[in-house]
């Protein structure tokens, strides 16, 4: 499995490799065009209180009245639980769309250090070359040491 890792990790390693010295030779610059989003406030969509509300305690009893008690609380438990599954898909799209701006983010961040030198390395193959290592080792070493000591320990 490790061996696997390493040759994955080393692929990896090696487009980037290649992708940052092309753009500190090229002198690739990045553009900051993500869109700002409003900065939610705690207790702004949901209750101030933070409270969930009794519910009311329903004893079924015996008979006919029972019974339609019964079929009108499932009815009603069954809309509660489609809503909520409405609910559960808005938060997982959400939770994605959200993961994936962290994504975008953190990757964006991190290539506009780097191309940032793409002033100084513009034209020049050797010192694109050792940007694009240290960095490249900056992203991908740390990576190869986890499964590195993952490797002895276990």
């Amino acid at each position: 499995m490790t061996s696997n890792l390493y040759l994955s990790l080393g692929i990896i390693a090696s487009a980037l490799f290649i992708f940052m010295t092309y753009g500190l030779y090229n002198g690739i610059g990045l553009i900051d065009n993500f869109p700002k989003f409003r900065n939610f406030k705690r207790g702004e969509i949901f209750m101030q209180s933070g409270a969930f509300p009794d519910l009311p305690n329903t004893n079924v009893g015996d008979g006919i009245g029972g019974l339609i008690l019964s079929i009108f609380l499932w009815i009603v438990m069954t809309i509660i639980f489609i809503v909520l599954l409405i609910i559960l898909e808005a938060v997982f799209w959400f939770s994605l769309f959200i993961l994936l701006a962290m994504l975008y983010w953190v990757f964006f961040r991190a290539l506009k250090l780097v191309f940032k030198r793409s002033k100084d390395t513009k034209g020049s193959v050797g010192i694109s070359i050792v940007y694009s290592i240290s960095y490249t080792a900056l992203y991908i070493g740390w990576i190869f040491g986890i499964v590195y000591l993952s490797e002895i320990i276990r």
